[in-house]
């Protein structure tokens, strides 16, 4: 029996980082030839190798039961488990799956772990060619989670922690041509995992991917392109600075998109040296025309190839520029997620994500919190977004454990025996990346506290690389008067809300761009206040734009005992402690469904604003918001629809608008002076070729105005004057008329039947509510809502009368109100039902709301249940999707059919969804068109679904919704706003339902389709 593992305890040794790991460089790949190069593709390269495929895998749950001799090359390992490598192993089926946002998952007690540490053994066999006997080999881990041991046929090789930045070693001594074997052995937590608190799920393992490099024995170890511009940016000085392993002659190659040669140059450098190639009228980078050249730099053997997009970032006067001009930054944080392989991310995955930010107008990407994938990098080079590159950094558990008041969240943050660990992942962040030109800015990581070790990174990134701004939001509570947050280059801010970053752009002492590295949280039915975010923003140039949190869910895929799939959060694996859905607050769903808050950002941050300026004569006025690009890309279709139906429809063609000028274009429209329907000039701004993230014809954003013609009313219908008969039974009323048949019970004081042709429409009695199912950003006040009783309301009748008015009419006059047990009465109201001889019910109602409430009202409308069958949906108002007062910039006005069933947002945490604002009308029926039309004089916030607000309070995840075969009806005086209040600001009282006296009235129309 192999005794246990005998290895020295790294992993608790603050004074260890790594050993035998080679210095950080920038990322390459080395390739034979330009040819080869030019791909980009790695395997292309004869010195490039994958250990990427199927490892030997052990799995223990404490480093104390390994074994030693395990990476011996006589070692057996046929029986252990195969898996794939890149990989984390908690998808796997190993170790616990496990959220936690804050909370460490140990005593915290840094720099030291659980005695009882998770480890996972992996060993590999290949093959090493014998055209590689006379080079240097490397191996490369691009990240292993938390930290590992590589041994090499039995020999120790080297140690190396820090989970998202890669670790390379030089194995020629221990490599040999032929047959070789590797093992590793990665270890759950070190002491960098106090460092690694990041708001995810927390994997383990190697989990991105692994590869041997074979080098000359003298060749190029580094490669710094830096740029110098004169000041019309008309001439570019490319500085390539070389590091080199010995006497090197190198050649490098400049060339255009198009492949021809700009500038080259030679120079024989032994160590270090630079190289540097003047460029005359180059083309600049920018997120919305991301030119690229390539640098292939030649020595020996061996062609490198860099991505080389000419643009400079700087702060002027407290203003962000790239190539001289103003840029807002139109963000999303990312993580690495995949529903099914954890923080595993396959390249197309990648893409996938950047086609669809591009679609939906992002141009910035916060890789929070930690560097990404160094391919990913490539590609926001390629496809053009600015990023804030983010280091391996976050501490915010050190604050949870204790108090957060200027005490342990800082405790690491200016403890000195942890600088060499903090500026350690500074350094291995800014050497990959800093060749990329979609870089910038450079974090100094997140939720850290600050202290004396951040202005450490921060002094030796500047004194590394002072091209590019330096960002940290955890030193904002010192910006004021504290002279150690010099080292930063702007001010940030989370969750801040509009009114607050308006009053920073206003305070003159305030000379730093603001930037918003998180906020409007996107979490479930939300966010709800991104318009009034960028109406502020759009308004000071101070205010540099910000990131929405986030930009995924991260739910895991999964199944339920009889198969039913759905999508798991914190506490699905019995993992403790955990924050439940927090993981679920993104704007895509995990598998890259968009939500409606991503339509919502896409308008409200779209490139091309639209605005009347003489809708009489035709007039608009067009602003091309982009910063770069003129509108020759886009076609500009418009329509003039009267209630939904196009009646008149054109196309403009603006070539020649520049970037932020605006021009006024008229169109031909010609309007009546009086309508009964409503006049609306949509536009829908189309890309006019394919682009490489979209097709020809993609809509980039759309604009909706309501032209000036004169509403007047539609004649009275003759049917409204037929007569009726009604007699009460008892406690019940009925009202009978030519074709339909009601029934209002007035001791209820509601209507219990609603009839026509024989075919019922509702199937229990009317009800007022005020109730909503909270949504994930309702956080705040829903323990408000649930004192005050909002969620079980009952309504009491204090009197109720009728009257017929006529021989075509009936009014019945109630007086009620809703209250819950054990609090005073939250609503009082009079209602006015009043029946016409077409059957036509009318409600007016006037409403008084206590005074001693302590917060807002959810909503405040009719709910009706109608009968199986009802599931066609036609409505006159916003959509296709849901709306609400807060959340209604990405809809359309127009006219709508669709199922209950599309009505319904399928939220991975049930929750308030699927409501309609403004809606004029809408019509329930049955699809032979026999139902219900719902009217108001006001617009008025509508929903149908096959779930009660009940249903969807008490249920924890989607799957577990029994879908009624009922259709539950809302028509809502008004419903508030969503807001994005889970992590932001408190939802902004214009979008409250606040109001302590208002009417309503609205009308209940049974009807068969076919005879309207």
């Amino acid at each position: 029996m192999m005794d246990v593992l005998n290895i020295t305890k790294y992993w608790e040794d603050l004074n260890v980082l790594q050993i035998n790991r080679e210095v950080p460089r920038a990322y390459y790949i080395p390739f034979a030839n330009v040819e080869a190069a030019q791909t980009g593709k790695r395997g292309r390269s004869p010195y490039y190798q994958t250990l990427n495929g199927s490892w030997k895998f052990q799995y223990h749950r404490s480093v104390r039961d390994v074994q030693e001799g395990f990476y011996e090359e006589a070692a057996d390992v046929s029986a252990w488990d195969s898996l794939i490598v890149p990989s984390c192993w908690q998808v796997n089926g190993y170790d616990q799956l496990h959220y936690t946002n804050i909370k460490y998952p140990f005593p915290c007690d840094p720099p030291y772990v659980p005695s009882n540490n998770p480890a996972g053994l992996y060993v590999r066999e290949f093959n090493v060619s014998d055209r590689w006997e006379a080079k240097d080999k490397y191996i490369v881990f691009e990240g292993v989670n938390s930290c590992f041991y590589l041994w090499v046929n039995g020999q120790f090789a080297g140690y190396s922690q820090g989970s998202r930045n890669p670790a390379e070693f030089n194995i020629s001594a221990l490599i040999r041509n032929g047959r070789n074997r590797v093992a590793v052995m990665v270890l759950k937590w070190c002491d960098g995992t106090y460092l690694e608190d990041q708001d995810l799920w927390r994997y383990s393992g190697i989990f991105r991917d692994v590869y041997l490099l074979a080098r000359e024995p003298v060749h190029i170890r580094d490669v710094f392109n830096k740029q110098e511009f004169s000041a019309d940016y008309r001439k570019a000085d490319l500085l390539t600075e070389l590091e080199t392993l010995g006497h090197c002659e190198v050649s490098v190659e400049l060339k255009d998109a198009e492949e021809n040669v700009v500038s080259s140059g030679k120079a024989i450098v032994d160590g270090k040296g630079v190289i540097k190639l003047e460029i005359t009228d180059p083309v600049l980078w920018n997120a919305e025309k991301p030119y690229l050249y390539r640098l292939y730099v030649q020595s020996g053997e061996e062609v490198l190839q860099f991505r080389v997009g000419f643009r400079q970032v700087d702060i002027q006067d407290g203003v962000f520029q790239i190539n001289g001009k103003v840029v807002k930054l139109k963000g999303v944080n990312r993580h690495d997620s995949h529903p099914v392989l954890g923080q595993t991310i396959p390249i197309n995955h990648m893409i996938k994500d950047l086609k669809l930010m591009k679609k939906h107008n992002i141009n910035t990407i916060r890789t929070s919190h930690y560097p990404s994938d160094s391919r990913f990098m490539d590609l926001c080079d390629e496809y053009g977004f600015y990023v804030i590159d983010e280091a391996d950094l976050e501490c915010h558990g050190m604050g949870d454990a204790g108090s957060w008041e200027d005490g342990p969240v800082h405790k690491l943050s200016q403890d000195p025996v942890w600088k060499p660990s903090f500026v350690d992942r500074a350094i291995r962040m800014v050497e990959r990346d800093k060749n990329h030109p979609s870089i910038v800015m450079w974090s100094l990581g997140n939720e850290s506290g600050y202290g004396a070790n951040h202005i450490a990174m921060a002094e030796w990134i500047r004194s590394r690389d002072a091209s590019i701004p330096i960002h940290y939001e955890g030193a904002a509570p010192h910006y004021k008067g504290d002279p150690s947050v010099a080292c930063l280059d702007l001010e940030s801010r989370m969750y801040a809300s509009p009114k607050e970053i308006e009053a920073y752009a206003q305070d003159e002492n305030n000379k730093k761009p603001l930037f918003l590295c998180e906020y409007s949280h996107a979490m479930g039915n939300g966010p709800g206040d991104l318009k009034d975010y960028w109406d502020v923003i759009y308004q000071y140039p101070k205010l540099i734009g910000g990131c929405v949190w986030e930009w995924s869910d991260h739910g895991i895929k999964s199944e339920t005992p009889n198969g039913l799939p759905y999508f798991a959060y914190g506490g699905d694996f019995g993992d403790t402690p955990n924050d439940g859905n927090f993981c679920i607050d993104g704007l895509i769903s995990p598998d890259r469904k968009p939500h409606t808050g991503l339509l919502e950002l896409k308008k409200v941050i779209a490139p091309i604003r639209i605005e009347a300026h003489d809708l009489r004569i035709g007039e608009i006025k067009i602003t091309n918001l982009y910063d770069f690009i003129d509108l020759s890309h886009v076609w500009i279709h418009w329509k003039v629809e009267q209630d939904g139906m196009t009646v008149q429809q054109g196309q403009i063609d603006l070539p020649e608008a520049a970037p932020q000028a605006v021009q006024i274009v008229t169109l031909p429209y010609k309007l009546p002076e009086t309508s009964i329907g409503r006049y609306v000039l949509t536009f829908s701004c189309w890309l006019k070729e394919e682009m490489p993230w979209a097709e020809a014809g993609h809509e980039i954003t759309f604009e909706q105005l309501d032209l000036p013609v004169t509403r007047v009313k539609d004649q009275q219908d003759v049917l409204s004057s037929t007569p009726l008969q009604a007699h009460q039974a008892g406690n019940l009323l009925t009202i009978e008329g030519f074709d339909f048949c009601h029934i209002f019970d007035m001791y209820d004081g509601t209507l219990h039947k609603i009839s026509k042709h024989g075919v019922d429409m509702i199937q229990t009695p009317a009800q007022f509510t005020i109730w909503r199912a909270p949504t994930d950003n309702d956080k705040t006040v829903k323990e408000a809502w649930l004192e005050e009783g909002f969620d079980r309301t009952g309504m009491k009748i204090y009197g109720c009368e009728w009257t017929q008015t006529g021989k075509s009419s009936v009014e019945i006059k109630s007086s009620f109100s809703l209250g819950a047990d054990s609090r005073f009465v939250i609503v009082r109201g009079e209602a006015l039902w009043t029946v016409n001889g077409a059957g036509e019910i009318a409600l007016q109602l006037q409403v008084k709301v206590a005074e001693e409430l302590k917060t807002f009202l959810p909503r405040f409308g009719l709910q009706l249940t109608m009968p199986k069958g009802m599931e066609e949906v036609e409505y006159l108002g916003f959509g296709p999707h849901e709306s609400y007062i807060d959340k209604r910039q990405s809809v359309k006005r127009g006219k709508y059919l669709l199922t209950v069933d599309e009505m319904f947002e399928n939220y991975i945490m049930p929750q308030e969804n699927g409501s309609r604002y403004g809606t004029e009308w809408a019509i329930v029926s049955n699809e032979q068109g026999m139902g219900l039309k719902l009217s108001a004089q006001e617009a008025f916030s509508f929903n149908a679904a096959h779930y009660t607000p009940e249903d969807l309070t008490e249920t924890d995840h989607n799957y577990k919704l029994v879908r009624r075969k009922e259709t539950i009806v809302h028509l809502d005086y008004r419903m508030s706003g969503v807001g994005s209040a889970s992590c932001g600001p408190e939802l902004l009282e214009p979008y409250r339902l606040d109001e302590k006296e208002f009417k309503f009235e609205l009308s209940l129309l049974p009807i068969c389709k076919e005879d309207e």
